[in-house]
């Protein structure tokens, strides 16, 4: 075990400041992926049952609709939008807008860091190999030119170190950070499909209400 952290230190050290930064940016990375799992199960992204549940009563115009908040995602919002649906369209309109982003907000955060990692994470990687480029040719122009070819191999070895390091970094996290979108996207389509079914079911049944009074 100490080996292992000893070696592993030895590379950090090869790779100067920049492979640490890396290495600090890799941990944040994974304990972002992990938050954002956490919330987003938490968030119940995928239980739908109970909201499309309320839904389809609402759509049935017989059933009794709860509007009690559940605690999913998309049962806390259908009950927002049924309770909303008894102020005046236009002020009804305006709130679910306001639900939305509410819940969508939530969903996003944590979204932002990890965009951030996805850009920097390969221009600190590149931003050490150029110094560690330097290095190598700064030492080459000081022996004359007569440097030993593996000595110089192995400096630019160590530069481009850096290079793949941000690259490791980088393209897990762009590939959570497209995930985690896809699912806030899909998460805003089924709100927006749930709202204008509701409100399409209240007009619905003010159509029937009237008709039945005249």
């Amino acid at each position: 075990m100490n080996q292992t952290l000893s070696s592993m230190q030895d590379v950090l050290n090869t790779g100067g400041p920049a492979l640490w930064a890396i290495a600090a940016l890799s941990v944040i990375t994974l304990a972002l992926i992990l938050w954002k799992l956490w919330r987003i199960l938490s968030a119940g992204v995928w239980s739908t049952g109970q909201a499309e549940a309320r839904i389809a009563a609402a759509e049935q115009g017989g059933g009794v609709v709860l509007q009690t908040a559940g605690r999913n995602l998309h049962t806390r919002f259908v009950a927002g939008v049924i309770r909303a649906l008894d102020l005046p369209e236009e002020v009804a309109q305006d709130e679910v807008t306001r639900l939305a982003h509410r819940e969508l907000g939530r969903l996003r955060t944590g979204l932002r860091p990890l965009e951030l990692i996805v850009t920097i994470a390969p221009l600190i990687g590149l931003l050490g190999t150029v110094l560690g480029m330097i290095e190598a040719f700064q030492a080459l122009e000081t022996s004359g030119g007569r440097a030993d070819p593996a000595v110089l191999a192995g400096g630019i070895w160590e530069a481009l170190l850096t290079t793949a390091a941000g690259m490791a970094v980088a393209i897990p996290a762009a590939i959570a950070l497209s995930w985690f979108e896809s699912i806030a996207d899909r998460a805003q389509a089924e709100m927006e499909d749930a709202a204008t079914r509701l409100f399409v079911a209240r007009k619905l049944a003010l159509g029937v209400d009237h008709g039945g009074a005249g």
